[in-house]
């Protein structure tokens, strides 16, 4: 396996009805609520794909740092986790760069840093080495048996400057950028794109029954427009896998 390689999407949303929307709209198992995200004062909900997640984080005080993303432009996509295979080069380099760490972790299982959103751009980005590799304790002890076929295929961020924004994801993830995206492990992709705000816009998903989802996203009041369903802020972009 070559790393790094995107692991987990997190929304953020005003409501809890978001995850069961989720849940019945891409007929996704049963999602992961995880305690400790308790401490950002949030609830959550996660769900598996394949060996990926989808988060849906939700604030529970005014304080929480996803709130407060949220006053500034709204729901939507919060942050993207991926799968390292070195934690201790990946911190000296955020620190050589000079972009901040706002939290880590190192459990017997899994190492993780999130790096300042004001530092790199666009979303919180976080970087987690499990172990073994694969594995992954934020998905909950039964995440196997809860997945549901398909992938998070990438990534589509938007940028008044979004040159300047994939130079520093690129920087932050080492990895090189070219045209307008980035190549990830497992053939994942960011995406860069003009925009007047600095923001994470879309995950792309190769899912079964996609025509299924979309029926189902309408019959729900979702917005869809072609291949794509909007939830709490964030466009979910859909293949056929």
């Amino acid at each position: 396996m070559t790393f790094p390689r995107l692991r987990q999407l997190v929304i953020a949303s005003e409501t809890t009805d978001t995850i069961d929307t989720l849940k019945t709209v891409f007929a996704l198992g049963e999602p992961f609520p995880d305690p400790g995200v308790a401490e950002f004062g949030l609830v959550n909900g996660v769900f598996a794909i394949g060996d990926q997640f989808l988060e849906v984080v939700v604030p529970t005080v005014e304080t929480a740092p996803a709130a407060r993303f949220m006053t500034r432009g709204g729901p939507g996509g919060y942050m993207a986790i991926f799968e390292i295979d070195d934690m201790e080069q990946a911190r000296a380099r955020a620190e050589r760069l000079g972009i901040r760490r706002v939290w880590d972790i190192d459990l017997k299982d899994i190492s993780a840093s999130h790096l300042h959103p004001a530092d790199i751009g666009g979303a919180i980005v976080s970087l987690d080495q499990p172990r073994p590799a694969g594995a992954w304790r934020w998905g909950g002890p039964d995440w196997q048996a809860n997945s549901t076929p398909g992938k998070l295929t990438g990534a589509v961020l938007v940028s008044p400057d979004p040159m300047r924004l994939m130079a520093r994801w690129c920087a932050a993830l080492d990895v090189p950028g070219g045209g307008a995206g980035v190549k990830l492990a497992d053939d994942g992709r960011l995406t860069f794109i003009q925009g007047q705000t600095e923001r994470l816009i879309a995950f792309e998903m190769s899912l079964p029954d996609m025509g299924g989802i979309l029926a189902r996203a309408r019959e729900a009041d979702l917005e869809v427009e072609d291949q794509s369903v909007w939830i709490a802020g964030i466009e979910l972009r859909l293949t056929e896998a």
